[in-house]
């Protein structure tokens, strides 16, 4: 499954680019979609392209146990990240077919819509109008960096953005959700375990910045007469990484990701860069604090250097606590497999964190080699993957357990 997948989107550097709202993303839902009808499912699209397959419980009006995640990578990303989720709850839906095994509850699972924040600033945005939090504002707002706005990236494939009020779920229409995901860090591979329990998954603000010096000859042009805007973003983005290391922001993360530099010629003096950065952090007050104060730093130094300078948030998600029972439930199934674990924070966002405000949550992290994800060797062992995969099924009936009993 995951070499079938990792063909849609391939790209030159060995690395996948299967953005969000794209042909290619569309093509592995249905790829996808068509294993899962298959095994019998009830195969749905929404209106934005969130896929879903229902297995039937024996009670229809308890609401549905679902799992699942995202098929759509950043460019030149990894064949990893979002695929081990969806291919885990491809294998369990497999195995529940296979042994017949029957549920009280529903079963739903989920391949969300661009849960990658590389095209749009915006992340997890399938999952985020199932939980109420994207707003028809938001589908003309929200850009790429070609000036594509959501509805017409959506409406370009085929989707109907206009049926936004549709995809919304109600909270009782969902009893739980639980996704496995990489890890995209090194702990437990440097600890020798194969699987994670996330307790609290980090939030993060995002800012587009805009530096407006002026552009000019570079041989012409005196050092003293230049208003440089690469220059400006460079002490910017020093100055971002200055408060990310001081003592008072200590477990915040803050990257500058993107500078785009106009007219980017080595013999003219930029005269703009548009900037994005990503502030990440565990404390919700902090985050929003240091997103605040590196817009002030920059604009100190813009106005020191004598340019210009334009910033504004264009994402800002919090972060979020998980469900503690069933976090025990999990650990629970792991202590009865064998299976060595351990409870971690996940300093990167997933579709999780979004689907807890409208129903308990939980994530199975499995490892990445040496840590690397986003890039094209990321990379995570199919022993790994099937004990994640493990851990889900088992644990999928026994909440159905627990949830029916109570």
């Amino acid at each position: 499954m995951l070499r079938q997948i990792a063909e849609i989107g391939a790209d030159p550097t060995a690395g996948i680019s299967r953005v969000g709202f794209s042909k290619d993303e569309r093509d592995a839902h249905e790829l996808v979609g068509g294993w899962l009808r298959n095994l019998g499912l009830a195969i749905s699209v929404d209106p934005i392209g969130n896929t879903m397959a229902v297995r039937r419980g024996a009670a229809e009006n308890k609401p549905a146990i679902a799992f699942g995640s995202h098929l759509d990578s950043v460019v030149h990303g990894g064949k990893f990240d979002g695929i081990v989720g969806v291919v885990a709850m491809v294998e369990v839906m497999t195995l529940l077919a296979e042994g017949r095994a029957a549920t009280e509850h529903p079963l739903k699972g989920m391949i969300f819509a661009c849960e990658e924040g590389a095209r749009f600033g915006e992340p997890c945005i399938g999952s985020k109008a199932i939980a109420g939090m994207l707003t028809e504002a938001d589908l003309t707002r929200i850009r790429d960096a070609e000036g594509i706005t959501l509805e017409q990236a959506m409406s370009g494939i085929g989707l109907n953005p206009l049926q936004l009020a549709d995809v919304r779920w109600n909270r009782d229409d969902l009893a739980a959700f639980l996704e496995v995901h990489i890890e995209q860090g090194r702990i437990l591979e440097g600890e020798s375990r194969p699987i994670g329990l996330v307790d609290v998954v980090s939030g993060s603000t995002r800012l587009r910045m805009t530096v407006a010096g002026r552009a000019g000859h570079t041989g012409g042009t005196p050092m003293q007469h230049r208003a440089d805007a690469l220059a400006a973003a460079a002490e910017i983005t020093l100055a971002v990484e200055a408060l990310a290391n001081g003592p008072t922001y200590r477990g915040t993360r803050a990257t500058v990701g993107v500078l785009d530099v106009y007219p980017n010629r080595i013999t003219t003096i930029p005269g703009r860069v548009d900037m994005r950065l990503d502030v990440r952090d565990f404390d919700s007050d902090r985050l929003r604090r240091a997103a605040r104060e590196i817009a002030d730093r920059a604009r100190i130094i813009a106005d020191r250097r004598g340019v210009a300078i334009d910033a504004e948030v264009i994402a800002d998600t919090s972060p979020v606590v998980l469900s503690m029972w069933l976090r025990q439930a999990l650990s629970q199934v792991c202590g009865e497999l064998g299976i060595d674990w351990r409870f971690m924070p996940s300093g990167a966002g997933h579709d999780a964190q979004i689907m807890a405000s409208i129903a308990p949550a939980a994530i199975i992290f499995v490892p990445s080699k040496d840590g690397a994800s986003h890039v094209p060797e990321e990379w995570t062992s199919v022993a790994d993957i099937a004990k994640g995969a493990d851990v889900l099924y088992q644990a999928i009936l026994r909440i159905d357990d627990v949830l029916a009993a109570s």
